[in-house]
């Protein structure tokens, strides 16, 4: 699909409407607020290839998990983010006719996604069987302000006819989730009322009895003027409607109006969800559309006055970073420590819409440096709330004494993949929760997180660590056998040098971290033992599992081996592929991509990115050289751990071409499944490409280090962060760097290995 959106600095634009792109458009226009999302569905009927979606955060169900064979440890259930009734819905006829973009002509059709306002636009022109043809144009957001509540203006214009139009505003509840196990829906009705231009539906959710009540409110217009109308109120199960007709004159517009709501057990009482509901309705209302579109773009213009990255000189690089930043935005807004970042976010069902490792290895650090401490704290939260999900995981698989294993998929803390190569094996995700305690301590220099909170997380941890490892006589060190390392195209694994490396890296951290402690507070030292009911003796047998764990390595070849014997396999470039073989996942059988060399994402570079600092650079390089050419990057996760490492390793260009990659993976469908949703978590990654990669951004000696380099074609990039209640902007020109520091205490910061120090409200400019 590459080139199939028009390039523009603050739109995605489609210009053409293709029945054979639609289900990838409907990905590519979602629109979300935090609270709630949708795929970019039209709001009329469409007959056509479709996936109808409208999800509301923290509301699931737990799909009874199918597979061939039972393994013990199988979580019972797969969760799923519910497909939500829908409210956008609006039928029309012309003189009878259906309006379905599917069966009509349609010409003159433009879709735009703005993303400085954040709403989605639609319009196209339409003809009917008969020749009657009329202009249709959709304005549609979910508010920013009012976070339970969505909008959409709603036009209809008659271009060579005057005649009757019929419209039907519903909402319906009858909806299924495509990745239905079973093929079961999953609501079951409460209530439903329908009034003149206005209802609801009550449903609630199988098993987990979530219950959600979805309303609508409309009205229409004409040159600024209510229309009197007389709807017919329709009511089925799970559904309910009104449908009226007007006649229409040619070359007159006429707009109807349509707000939405959802209103959720997750955050009210149940018994008010109505009442609050129709209060929503009437706020919308009384408000207006235009006034909530206002109050949407003004929150948008908060979110970029901090959060945009300028690119100067290159169009596809800027539109992608915004895309990226603005699904991020609409994803996850901080509010609520009860959610996380699922992989497809708000716009599709693949993957459960649940919680991976991908929050804590790739998204936490956007949110902390573009959204702020609390933020940050609430992702953190969210995971210690479920410390004890995690210590149950454990114990199903035999662990004890409190070990904790965080699940690879959950919604509420217990696991719930049901892969056995992933759900018992992929355990390096324990890593990535460790190590965003580490990365948020590091960052803020507070430790209030990590004495009162993160210290439990990571006693969990460590004591799984320590109970998965065994000793081995034969290498007379500490082993790890039976894993799955972050590259999924290899399973049962011994010795992932990766998965050992972060986790003796974790049991170090735990054990500095409770140093940290007594030295600093000797009395909460003693009494967090207590709590967790620590000994000295435990942190002594942790340490030596650090000192005796076997790494894996080549000497000769000067490289980590990513796993034991992984120097036996048939060592064939990437380049060597036949391009028509690839994605690989789409084309060889499973057996083959296991005997395989192909790394399906960065592995033992994964580590060597976290760990930079452990390493120098020339070992870096080895790695980087040998691990690169073996890489498919069929992760959506890969290109961005790669593109940082490129550009420390000074492979300018090759960095460039990962980071357009990664920004554009979805926009240009690299993968082929972008019709499935969006890659919502490796978006972050986007983000880290420019400011870590690009922008050269570390933590180093207490304070922030920049060593920026401009992409060879780029004019300039700059970019914001804020880092210990300062918020510093860089600019990156080819001239040079302008470093400005919007606070009103002054800060040292590292550039290019220089100590600098900033005053209050003041810039630098450094030449290249």
């Amino acid at each position: 699909m590459k080139g199939y959106y028009k390039l523009d600095e603050w739109n995605i634009i489609e210009e053409v409407f293709s029945a054979e792109h639609h289900e990838a458009s409907e990905s590519i226009f979602s629109i979300g607020n935090g609270a709630f999302g949708q795929r970019a569905n039209f709001e009329e009927k469409y007959s056509g290839e479709t996936l109808r979606g409208s999800y509301v955060g923290g509301v699931y169900y737990p799909d009874k998990t199918r597979v061939g064979w039972w393994k013990n440890g199988y979580p019972e259930y797969f969760a799923k983010v519910l497909n939500a009734p829908n409210w956008i819905g609006i039928n029309l006829w012309v003189a009878n006719q259906e309006v379905d973009f599917f069966t009509c002509k349609v010409s003159a059709f433009r879709q735009e996604l703005n993303m400085q306002k954040g709403f989605l636009f639609r319009t196209a022109e339409v003809t009917l069987p008969d020749g009657k043809k009329i202009k249709l144009e959709s304005t549609r957001f979910c508010s920013l302000v009012d976070t339970e509540i969505g909008f959409i203006k709603y036009n209809v214009t008659p271009l060579n006819f005057s005649g009757e139009l019929s419209f039907e505003p519903y909402v319906d509840a009858d909806v299924e989730n495509k990745d239905s196990n079973y093929d079961e829906k999953f609501w079951d009705e409460v209530s439903r009322t329908v009034h003149p231009k206005r209802g609801l539906v009550t449903a609630k959710t199988k098993k987990t009895e979530f219950v959600v009540t979805t309303g609508m409110e409309f009205w229409i217009e004409n040159n600024n003027q209510e229309i009197t109308i007389s709807p017919i109120e329709l009511e089925t199960e799970k559904f309910i409607s009104n449908k009226f007709n007007i006649t229409a004159q040619k070359d007159q517009t006429y707009s109807l109006y349509k707000a939405g709501t959802y209103v959720s057990s997750f955050n009210h009482d149940e018994e008010k969800l109505e009442e609050i509901a129709f209060n929503n309705l009437e706020l919308a209302k009384s408000k207006g559309f235009e006034t909530m579109l206002n109050q949407q773009a003004a929150a948008w213009a908060k979110r970029w006055e901090f959060g945009d990255i300028k690119i100067e000189g290159d169009l596809a690089a800027q539109q992608a970073i915004r895309y990226n930043i603005f699904q991020l935005h609409q994803t996850y807004t901080g509010d609520d420590a009860r959610l996380n970042i699922g992989p497809k976010g708000f716009t599709g069902e693949k993957y459960g819409g649940s919680t991976y490792w991908d929050t804590e290895a790739y998204c936490f650090q956007f949110y902390l440096s573009t959204a702020g401490e609390r933020v940050a704290e609430q992702l953190l939260k969210y995971r210690h709330n479920q410390l004890q999900k995690a210590i149950e995981n454990a114990q199903k698989l035999g662990f004890k004494n409190g070990a904790a294993l965080y699940p690879m998929v959950t919604m509420n803390g217990e696991e719930c993949h049901n892969e056995w190569e992933i759900t018992f094996e992929e355990i390096h995700r324990n890593g990535a929760i460790a190590y965003a305690i580490y990365n948020y301590t590091n960052y803020t220099q507070k430790t209030e997180y990590l004495f009162n909170y993160g210290l439990d997380v990571l006693t969990g941890i460590s004591r799984f660590w320590a109970q998965r490892v065994n000793w081995s006589e034969a290498k007379q060190k500490y082993v790890m056998l039976g894993v799955t390392g972050p590259n999924e195209y290899e399973n049962n694994v011994n010795n992932n040098w990766y998965t050992n490396y972060i986790a003796t890296w974790t049991l170090r951290y735990s054990v500095e971290s409770f140093a940290k402690l007594k030295a600093e507070n000797p009395v909460k030292y003693t009494e967090k033992l207590k709590e967790l009911n620590l000994t000295e003796e435990e942190f002594t047998q942790w340490q030596k599992v650090v000192d005796n764990i076997y790494l894996p390595e080549d000497k000769n070849l000067g490289v980590f081996l990513q796993q034991e014997g992984f120097l036996d396999k048939e060592l064939i470039p990437v380049s060597q592929l036949d391009p028509a073989e690839r994605p690989l996942n789409q084309t060889w059988s499973w057996d083959r991509i296991l005997r395989s060399c192909y790394i399906k994402q960065g592995d033992v570079l994964q580590g060597l990115y976290f760990f930079e600092h452990e390493f120098d650079k020339e070992t870096i390089r080895k790695n980087f050289d040998f691990y690169e050419p073996l890489t498919v990057h069929e992760s959506s996760l890969s290109p961005c751990v790669h593109s940082i490492t490129a550009t420390y390793l000074g492979k300018n260009q090759q960095a460039y071409e990962f980071y357009l990659r990664t920004a554009r993976l979805d926009l240009d469908d690299y993968n082929k499944e972008v019709h499935e949703g969006l890659h919502i978590t490796s978006m972050a990654g986007t983000w880290l490409s420019i400011v870590e990669g690009f922008g050269g951004m570390r933590i180093k000696d207490n304070t922030i280090s920049l060593d920026p380099v401009i992409p060879g074609h780029w004019k300039s990039f700059s970019f914001n962060v804020l880092f210990r209640s300062h918020t510093l902007k860089i600019n990156v020109t080819e001239k040079g760097i302008y470093v400005t520091n919007h606070c009103n205490e002054s800060l040292d910061i590292q550039l290019k290995s220089n100590l600098i120090s900033l005053g209050a409200e003041e810039t630098k400019f450094i030449p290249s």
